[in-house]
């Protein structure tokens, strides 16, 4: 089962996909493309790649991704019917149903920002807080837990590697500008300012419009690419604490 996603940007398609593994309920949001794109991720690195997801795993299967990540990609790939290859992928234990969708553009320009966002157990203060996991092998780690922004940033723009190296410096700007104007304190120590959490991913997928080559913060470029992030990465929170507000309340 599908629930499609207007992701706002021409020869990309976004959709939630419904599917199951080990008995265990799962959701993707998918974006699929007419023709393989030029992508960053922060799992992958750089990619051609024709789909870019964000999965979301419930907690009975954080042990055996954890153990077994590489058998478990590879099983959602097969069940989302799409290739490794062409395929850069996030994940996280926030419910994808909350994703929250943000676009913005100025001239022929156009970025999109989607997020999904957890920041009840592990935000923190980066380079402050004690790091609570250790790498034990390729995409392995042993952890204490789990909250994440993931953001999947989508452009028609011709980007470069320079700017879509750089656009992670933007981003990462941008989530933390959210985290300061909502005031999220670290999980760990309550009167410090968090800005991220422990696990947070994005991915960056270029376009073939016109063409940039920088998107710092005195482009009008890295202006709109940011506010597109903040705008998504507050709504995103927004809607988690809603959901967990409701579930605190019996009569919601």
């Amino acid at each position: 089962m599908k629930r499609e996603i207007d992701v706002e940007l021409e020869g990309a398609k976004g959709a939630i996909v419904y599917h199951t593994l080990n008995g265990h309920h799962l959701k993707t949001f998918l974006v699929t493309f007419d023709t393989r794109r030029r992508a960053l991720s922060t799992h992958d690195g750089f990619k051609e790649v024709r789909f870019v997801g964000n999965n979301y795993a419930p907690p009975g299967l954080w042990d055996y991704i954890h153990k077994y990540f590489a058998e478990y990609r590879n099983r959602l790939c097969q069940d989302l019917g799409v290739t490794f290859e062409e395929t850069s992928m996030l994940f996280t234990g926030a419910d994808v149903d909350n994703i929250r969708v943000v676009c913005g553009g100025y001239r022929d320009v156009r970025f999109c920002a989607c997020v999904t966002a957890g920041v009840e157990t592990n935000a923190q203060r980066i380079g402050v807080d004690k790091a609570s996991s250790v790498e034990v092998g390729e995409g392995r780690f042993e952890s204490e837990s789990i909250g994440t922004v993931n953001i999947i940033l989508l452009t028609n723009a011709n980007l470069s590697d320079g700017a879509m190296t750089r656009s992670l410096i933007t981003i990462t700007e941008a989530k933390t500008i959210a985290f300061q104007d909502l005031d999220i304190r670290s999980s760990y120590n309550p009167g410090l300012q968090a800005t991220g959490t422990g696990t947070d991913g994005a991915i960056v997928v270029s376009g073939f419009g016109p063409k940039i080559t920088f998107v710092g913060g005195h482009t009008k470029a890295g202006e709109i690419m940011a506010r597109t992030v903040t705008q998504a990465v507050k709504k995103a929170i927004y809607r988690k604490t809603e959901e967990n507000e409701k579930k605190k309340d019996p009569f919601s």
